[in-house]
């Protein structure tokens, strides 16, 4: 009977070692076949209407711990990163209870400014295509060109997707959303729209609060990236909202109460 010439493990393992490569798979962030952006997009896009396959406990959880612990969100980022070689989520489930939040959120605001049914989906469109998805775009492509070209550690290390950019965007745009467009609105009738020094002291405090969660939760979405540096230049307007949070209560400016009128003023 004819011997099998096929190697011995152990002849193979010898002859892997020798040549200095592992017999394992290589890490899914370190996979040459990964999926190009615009298949990315495309896999997200589809999924937005498949309510079944969407992961809201997840969503709920990570909407939550954004208030109490933002770095524990980041933790699944990362391992997102290691598991699906992306940053970015490839389940819409946040995205759309986002979407649910800003809307039931705007009826709020709507009807605090006293505006009429019209003038509230008026308003809401504003609010979801403007405030947020537009300008989102323009804050998450600028962040997203700053750090791929000065942040990053080397040239050859891969860029910072920009699907990762805006969602970093969404996770820091939730707790202003909830500050200054629900729980502000149950203290605006009755004392943050009176002529007091205490009304605008909450007032501004909410926007500093706001403002402040924006920035240091953005910070953390690119601080966890680890080939990018100097990610701490992203705090850099923390100073500069505190003193303009100072500035407004020296000169009796009530951000909230300008704020309102503004929107007061893109409905009527």
């Amino acid at each position: 009977m004819k011997q099998s010439t096929s190697p011995t493990p152990s002849v193979v393992s010898s002859y892997v070692a020798s040549r200095g490569q592992s017999p394992l798979p290589p890490p899914a962030n370190y996979k040459k076949n990964c999926l190009s952006a615009t298949t990315k997009s495309y896999k997200y896009l589809r999924r937005l209407l498949k309510f079944n396959q969407m992961d809201f406990e997840f969503a709920l959880w990570q909407m939550i711990y954004l208030f109490i612990a933002p770095q524990k969100v980041y933790r699944n980022f990362n391992y997102r990163k290691q598991t699906k070689s992306q940053f970015a989520r490839d389940d819409p489930a946040f995205l759309v209870l986002f979407l649910v939040c800003l809307c039931v959120t705007s009826l709020g605001f709507a009807w605090v400014l006293g505006l009429n049914i019209w003038q509230s989906i008026s308003f809401i469109f504003y609010v979801v295509f403007v405030d947020c998805i537009f300008a989102g775009i323009i804050v998450a492509t600028s962040l997203w060109l700053f750090t791929n070209r000065y942040l990053r550690t080397s040239s050859i290390e891969p860029d910072v997707e920009w699907g990762y950019a805006f969602d970093v965007h969404l996770n820091a745009f939730f707790p202003p959303l909830m500050l200054l467009h629900f729980i502000q609105l149950f203290f605006y009738n009755w004392l943050i729209s009176k002529p007091w020094f205490i009304s605008n002291f909450l007032g501004n405090t909410f926007w500093l609060l706001a403002l402040s969660y924006y920035v240091y939760i953005t910070f953390l979405g690119y601080n966890c990236i680890p080939h990018l540096k100097n990610t701490r230049l992203i705090l850099i307007p923390l100073p500069i909202i505190f003193l303009f949070y100072l500035i407004t209560l020296i000169i009796s400016w009530n951000v909230t109460v300008s704020f309102i009128d503004f929107y007061k003023y893109r409905v009527y």
